[in-house]
């Protein structure tokens, strides 16, 4: 059975040399313009040339190394397939990255804009507490200032009950709530005696949520004029790790530093606040 295969072979592949050259050599006609032959049919062709143009490589192998020859199915045509998929990849892939590079320089240009503005609002608030630390050291505090006299709007009962509700709600944690009440408080009361104490309160719910910028604002509006409560060291104290936050360390130890000056009186509890932030701001030692 070995033996007939060999000599089927033998047969096959002295046809295949013989053929093979002269069918190397022919040239086909160009196809006319109105040639009948389907792109089917013209592929099929091309095919069949390779096949032929492989059946001899493979005798001439044999025959110049006398190595038994091996036939095996032409894989040209997947192997084409397989790089056009990986092309394919590449590309979708290249698309992807330059998208993610377009929004990257997006935010970064968003981010740019929004850090100029933080600059000139963190400038004003700058030039606030410079003003405040120019101020004679020797003022002594004076006497708090005269209640003032009544302004029509709502009685009030009602303002006294709006900023009780708001206290609730900070009290109970709900601190989107509580800022929500006191900045209302603070748009319908703007000349109530507690409208100071509204601000420093809504100062403490920004401050939750890491709004720096507006909570400064709101604790700077809280101690004009240095009100003389229990709660305006601590609004001073909160400005000043506001301004920490913010990168203005020199601001904050100057608000610090008023504190002792305003309010000789302060809690104990003060003085050690007071230390942990001018650790924080890296104040030189007074």
């Amino acid at each position: 059975m070995t033996g007939s295969r060999l000599r089927w072979f033998g047969a096959a592949a002295a046809i295949f040399l013989i053929a093979a050259p002269a069918f190397a050599q022919t040239v086909l006609p160009d196809t006319p313009a109105d040639d009948p032959l389907d792109a089917r049919d013209a592929k099929r062709v091309d095919r069949m040339e390779k096949v032929v143009r492989e059946l001899r490589d493979i005798v001439f192998k044999a025959q110049r190394t006398g190595a038994p020859v091996v036939v095996q199915p032409a894989d040209t045509d997947a192997r084409m397939a397989e790089q056009a998929a990986k092309i394919d990849d590449l590309q979708q892939t290249l698309t992807r990255v330059n998208g993610s590079l377009d929004q990257a320089a997006h935010d970064a240009d968003q981010a740019r804009r929004d850090n100029l503005a933080l600059q000139v609002q963190v400038k004003a608030l700058a030039d606030r507490v410079t003003a405040l630390e120019q101020k004679p050291a020797a003022e002594a505090p004076g006497p708090p200032p005269p209640p003032e006299p009544p302004v029509e709007g709502p009685p009030k009962p009602a303002a006294q009950a709006a900023f009780t509700a708001a206290y609730k709600l900070l009290l109970s944690g709900d601190y989107p709530g509580a800022e929500a009440a006191f900045g209302a408080y603070v748009a319908t009361y703007p000349d109530s005696p507690r409208t100071p104490e509204a601000r420093y309160w809504l100062g403490k719910t920004l401050v939750t949520k890491g709004d720096e910028q507006k909570a400064a604002t709101a604790f700077m509006e809280s101690i004009r004029g240095f009100p003389q409560t229990a709660w305006a060291p601590n609004a001073m104290i909160e400005l000043a790790r506001s301004l920490v936050a913010l990168k203005q360390p020199a601001q904050a130890c100057a608000t610090l530093a008023e504190i002792p000056k305003r309010y000789p009186k302060a809690a104990p509890s003060v003085a050690a606040k007071i230390a942990s932030t001018r650790v924080q701001a890296k104040c030189v030692a007074p």
